[in-house]
């Protein structure tokens, strides 16, 4: 099989990685819009050969990992590329404008739309980590609109990296994932702007952080560029999602200022469910 990766950030790279395990005799190709970053991937070994798009109607299969503000032109130039037999899909965050955009395509039974839930706040080929797709939740929107014999490709790769598949409709998929994902990196970078606005002797921040704060505001180490491009295309969503949000916070914040203590901690103790909630994942 000829595997071509477009995008060599985080998720191209840790998905061509990846691979390296079940298929060792997969040949990946990959290209990146950054010359640099070619070289790069292919130095790290995370790709065999550099390849152009032109290349692409070569490729068994073609994954698109770049920022969702791009993913609507280039899905749509890798369709018109690839040959009829290609399997198409992308990692992108969004997936309801992607579907809407490519409905009408000749070849959109090539392409299926996935989300796998995996990632970390690095960016760039350095940042491939083979592992990081391993047992994650991956899910699927439109899987009927894929080719039969290509759907049975794509799920043998995803099972192949254990992976535990969710089927969703394009809208249910961006709604839950502007609560569970696109929120929590709102709530990152806000905690950090409020601390840096705050704090202005950067030394303070140093010295008095500790691990809770490190671990709230990791998310905020995350490339703007992509998540300024995921906000933006998950907008009213995410918009509904941050109201939510904030009128979580001005309750909490009267019970504070009203030094309710009984109905504060009856809101941390609900709240605390979390934790079993999330345990049952491991």
């Amino acid at each position: 099989m000829k595997v071509g990766i477009i995008g060599l950030g985080l998720m191209g790279g840790s998905f061509a990685l990846d691979l390296k395990t079940p298929f060792p005799k997969w040949i990946i190709y990959g290209c990146d819009q950054f010359k640099e970053n070619e070289k790069k991937a292919f130095e790290l070994g995370i790709i065999d050969h550099v390849i152009s798009l032109d290349d692409l109607n070569k490729m068994d299969i073609v994954l698109v990992s770049v920022p969702v503000d791009n993913s609507l032109k280039v899905l749509k130039k890798v369709l018109d590329i690839v040959n009829n037999k290609t399997l198409v899909f992308d990692v992108g965050s969004t997936k309801e404008i992607i579907c809407k955009f490519l409905k009408g395509h000749k070849k959109r039974s090539n392409y299926l739309a996935t989300h796998p839930m995996a990632g970390t706040e690095h960016s760039g080929p350095e940042s491939a980590q083979k592992g990081l797709y391993v047992g994650k939740t991956n899910i699927i929107c439109e899987f009927e609109k894929t080719e039969k014999d290509l759907q049975i490709l794509a799920l043998k790769i995803f099972d192949s990296l254990k992976m535990k598949t969710i089927y969703m409709d394009p809208k249910s998929h961006d709604i839950h994932v502007a609560y569970v994902s696109h929120l929590s990196h709102i709530s990152s970078f806000m905690l950090g702007k409020t601390v840096i606005e705050k704090e202005k002797n950067e030394n303070n921040i140093f010295d008095l952080a500790g691990s809770g704060f490190e671990s709230t505001v990791r998310l905020a180490k995350s490339n703007p560029k992509t998540w300024s491009s995921i906000f933006l295309q998950n907008k009213t969503n995410l918009a509904a999602a941050i109201d939510q949000y904030v009128k979580n916070l001005n309750i909490i914040k009267d019970l504070i200022i009203e030094n309710d203590n009984a109905k504060l901690k009856k809101v941390l103790e609900n709240t605390n469910r979390i934790k079993n909630i999330l345990n049952k994942k491991q």
